[in-house]
């Protein structure tokens, strides 16, 4: 039976079959919890967990606090629980659950089944019409896309650093591979202008927006991962 397995700092809180739940909070002596977040600014019936099958429901019982499902294996990929969001999906296989707390914020992960995936054999091949045309054609071996795995790097690291870096950093990033800062600037706007095809936001008067549109968008559509950080000094 496949099982939705809870972890706190310290310890597994709960294993939950599917259909099985468990609250979590600060908890006391007349509200009791089954997973303890031992913060004065978190409800004491803060909110409740449910699996089911392959993934599980949360739902936010707290009326004022809005908590955050991170992604750590992911490129920045969260999802946001709004006060009083009863039973909302959560995709992820691990995901970080984010609680405002008196100091930051506090959590605890959750780990669901494995997801299933079908088989490039699973569509058919044998298809009439034209081929489906590729998007963002990268070659792994080539230097623009170590500069982009550069430029990803912070974010791939910590979901939630807005680091953007600079020419200069890249270069020292970089060191060991021959890049002047004419260079990388060259493989930035080969991989905005034909590669990947970003455009400048509307208004946008900042003098990154190509690289922190780069890093969004590798991001977003996993062109770059955790894995690609190898490619790297």
């Amino acid at each position: 039976m496949r099982t939705v397995l809870i972890q706190t700092d310290t310890a597994v809180a709960a294993d939950l079959k599917p259909g099985e739940t468990a609250t979590f909070g600060r908890g006391s002596d007349d509200v009791p919890v089954d997973i303890v977040v031992a913060d004065r600014a978190v409800s004491r019936l803060a909110g409740r967990i449910q699996a089911v099958e392959d993934y599980w429901l949360i739902s936010n019982l707290s009326a004022r606090r809005t908590y955050v499902i991170e992604n750590p294996e992911g490129g920045g990929e969260f999802v946001k629980v709004p006060p009083l969001r009863m039973g909302m999906p959560v995709p992820f296989e691990i995901s970080r659950v984010i609680l405002p707390a008196e100091h930051g914020t506090t959590g605890f992960l959750v780990f669901a089944p494995e997801h299933v995936f079908g088989t490039a054999e699973t569509v058919s091949s044998s298809s009439s019409g034209a081929a489906t045309q590729g998007v963002f054609p990268l070659d792994r071996s080539a230097k623009y896309f170590l500069v982009l795995v550069a430029l990803c790097e912070a974010r791939l690291h910590d979901p939630s650093s807005t680091v953007v870096p600079t020419v200069p950093q890249l270069i020292e990033r970089l060191e060991g591979h021959e890049l002047t800062r004419s260079g990388v600037n060259f493989h930035i706007d080969y991989l905005a202008r034909t590669k990947l095809r970003v455009k400048q936001p509307d208004g946008s008067g900042k003098a990154d927006w190509q690289r922190a549109a780069l890093i969004n968008l590798a991001l977003r559509f996993d062109l770059v991962t955790d894995a690609d950080l190898r490619l790297l000094p």
